[in-house]
């Protein structure tokens, strides 16, 4: 009888593992999009530039796929936390280049092949087009997050010089 107790526990153990595994192996698949898969990177990035020009800010490109759990976690820092948002809106016009399965292969290749770290994966062009760096954001992590202060000096790193 014990082992037959025993036996079930297990099983059950078992079961709620993998139930809790699944839910968290989604992952983002569950959040919004964050990257528009059919987009054209080549246009999302000229009309980046128009703004950049006008505004006198950089651009900062953000190399990733809607799968990916740490793409997600870089743009929800970008949006929530205040201090890094108002680094970036102030300096930088975002865009969000999928990569998904090669789309938009010719960008990653043209801007330095930032993706050769993993994604999420950034680079940084100035309002003419001139890519001023690229970044592994593996080196921007902490744990299990991107380092707000590291993400901030990355970012005021590159910004414009005004």
């Amino acid at each position: 009888m014990k082992l037959r107790t025993l036996a079930i526990s297990v099983l059950a153990s078992v079961c709620m593992l993998g139930s809790f595994s699944l839910v968290h192996a989604k992952g983002p698949q569950s959040a919004p999009d964050i990257y528009d898969e059919s987009a054209d990177a080549t246009k999302q990035i000229a009309t980046a530039l128009e703004t950049a020009k006008k505004e006198h800010k950089n651009v900062l490109l953000q190399f990733g796929a809607n799968w990916c759990i740490w793409c997600h976690r870089l743009r929800a820092l970008f949006d929530t936390n205040t201090a890094v948002a108002d680094v970036l809106n102030k300096n930088y016009v975002l865009v969000m280049v999928d990569v998904n399965k090669g789309h938009n292969k010719a960008i990653d290749v043209k801007y330095g092949h930032p993706t050769q770290f993993g994604i999420p994966a950034l680079a940084v062009l100035d309002a003419d087009g001139k890519q001023l760096t690229i970044k592994d954001s593996g080196q921007l992590e902490e744990g299990d997050h991107h380092s707000p202060e590291k993400v901030m000096a990355f970012l005021k790193e590159w910004a414009p010089k005004r």
